[in-house]
């Protein structure tokens, strides 16, 4: 989270931000779809689909990999990426428990 003061907050609302923070860049939700498409890939891949560099794409994995939505299982010189199950569990959980505590029949203000 960089200099955001993370610390003053709760394990749950840091982990709770870092799955927001992985959906929100375009180039990572495309390379999420990716991977749940074809259940795996290496970066190479994902060159040939997305019109981003082999730098750009290498940095959007590192950073799916560090938020823990991706793991990487090095295969020779090249990594394996594929969606890591139980993160992706408990992402689906936690935001789907922030936008269940919404009452839609409630009044704003």
């Amino acid at each position: 989270m960089g200099i955001t003061k993370s610390e003053v907050f709760d394990e749950r609302i840091n982990r709770l931000a870092g799955y927001a923070k992985a959906l929100a860049h375009p180039a990572r939700v495309a390379i999420i779809e990716y991977l749940l498409q074809h259940r795996a890939c290496i970066c190479g891949d994902l060159v040939g689909v997305l019109p981003l560099s082999q730098s750009t794409i290498s940095q959007h994995l590192k950073e799916l990999k560090h938020l823990g939505m991706i793991q990487g299982e090095i295969e020779g010189p090249r990594i394996n990426y594929c969606i890591d199950g139980t993160a992706w569990q408990e992402a689906r959980r936690m935001l789907g428990e922030l936008f269940d505590a919404y009452n839609l029949n409630g009044t704003c203000c």
